[in-house]
């Protein structure tokens, strides 16, 4: 019912940026929260960074001071900018989306994922 596109995955160099973007479309009447996680090859899911609709952010102790979510509300999308990647931030990264359908119906949503490879 709901749409997660993300973009803007890539191979960079260790201490280069990325800018992840995902926009979410479909059944949504609001957004209460949007955020971002990944998956390293063999490792489990982990939280990377989320913004609440109150537009408090939250950051894994990993990427605190590195990375930067942000949020259009207008367009329902929301944003990782990543700089001074290690080679550890290597992973495939999911957008998550919290929602709530014209209805009160409560949705949480997943994107496709897209790959940040952080190499020499």
């Amino acid at each position: 019912q709901v749409q997660l596109v993300e973009s803007g995955g890539g191979l960079v160099q260790p201490g280069g940026s990325l800018r992840l973007s995902c926009a979410a479309s479909g059944s949504i009447f609001s957004i209460n929260a949007m955020g971002w996680y990944r998956q390293a090859p063999g490792k489990q899911r982990e939280f990377v960074a989320k913004t609440t609709n109150g537009g408090s952010t939250n950051y894994a102790d990993s990427v605190k001071g590195r990375f930067t979510i942000s949020r259009d509300n207008a367009k329902n999308t929301v944003y990782l900018q990543m700089n001074s990647l290690k080679p550890e931030d290597t992973a495939v990264y999911y957008c998550n989306v919290a929602s709530r359908t014209v209805t009160s119906r409560i949705l949480n949503s997943w994107g496709q994922g897209t790959q940040v490879t952080v190499s020499s």
